[in-house]
């Protein structure tokens, strides 16, 4: 099956940020970051990342609307607040005091630009010292569908006066690690073509982000990010190198996979955005020239064949 895109690297309910209402937590006037989306996948890992280059719990505050990952947080120190994208004030609230923000982008295709927007004014009115944003690779030239509203938030973003970094993150190495199963069982589908997919792992991602947030990253500049690239037929014969078995890759034009992705169960709405975003892929919007990943990490991404092996 073709693999969730993470736009956020990612677009993937499961995979991109929570968001919920604001809390009463009150954090002392000291320097801190400010993470959204702390509750999903990529945000915790940023907070773990921060917390291993050696920044105090106590300069983080993690935001999200999962009251019982945020309690989770809280319990290693990290101060909590529960926030809604579409909630101004509880965004003024938490944002009050920030020296830098992690803006993860919202997992919800077809609202983000609003949300997005809320993001940034609250940042602005809050005086933040530095946004970090998540973006898509290659937002200013891709034709992809979850491009547009990036590219619109970085604009505004960038328009705003605040000081801030882009990470275009590439898709997630999880999104094919992650259904090495279905793999077996029916082989690699898509509609990629020959095209080269950047993917890196999350781990990756978040270790770029806690860098740019502590000062590893340039300032008011754009970072392409992604790891070494691989089509999906060599996915699948890294598969079968992996476990013995013969798989194979089977291309299909985009209306027969979402044909494919609505009967494994995905909304039909859904379904054509991943098929769209294989389109992408196949016209080299998903890859990703040069080593900003390596660069703000200080070490190679993580590779296929490592991530294949570590989920097996």
């Amino acid at each position: 099956m073709l693999p969730v895109a993470p736009d956020d690297g990612s677009s993937d309910p499961e995979n991109t940020p929570d968001q919920g209402i604001v809390s009463d937590i009150e954090r002392e006037h000291t320097m801190s970051i400010v993470v959204t989306g702390a509750t999903g996948h990529l945000g915790e890992l940023i907070v773990a990342a921060l917390l291993r280059r050696g920044v105090p719990a106590g300069e983080i505050v993690a935001l999200g609307r999962d009251a019982g990952k945020l309690a989770g947080l809280a319990g290693h120190g990290v101060a909590t607040r529960q926030v809604d994208y579409t909630d101004p004030g509880s965004l003024r609230a938490a944002f009050a005091g920030a020296d830098r923000l992690m803006f993860v982008s919202g997992s919800e295709v077809g609202q983000r630009v609003a949300q997005h927007h809320n993001v940034v004014a609250a940042a602005r009115e809050a005086g933040v010292g530095l946004v970090v944003y998540t973006s898509i690779a290659n937002a200013d030239r891709s034709g992809m569908i979850l491009a547009g509203e990036h590219l619109a938030t970085e604009r505004e973003l960038t328009a705003s006066g605040l000081p801030y970094v882009i990470l275009r993150n590439g898709w997630y190495l999880e999104n094919y690690t992650d259904q090495l199963a279905t793999y077996l069982q029916f082989g690699v589908t898509g509609a990629a073509g020959d095209g080269r997919v950047s993917a890196a792992t999350r781990a990756d991602y978040a270790e770029a982000a806690a860098a740019a947030l502590t000062g590893a990253a340039e300032t008011n500049r754009v970072y392409e990010l992604g790891g070494p690239a691989f089509t999906l037929t060599e996915l699948a014969e890294e598969v079968s190198r992996q476990t013995g078995q013969a798989v194979g890759y089977t291309d299909l034009p985009a209306e027969k996979l979402t044909e494919v992705l609505v009967s494994a169960g995905l909304p039909e709405g859904f379904a054509a955005v991943l098929a769209d975003s294989d389109l992408g892929l196949a016209r080299g919007e998903l890859y990703v020239d040069g080593d900003d990943l390596a660069k703000l990490i200080g070490r190679e991404p993580t590779t296929l064949a490592e991530a294949l092996r570590a989920a097996r």
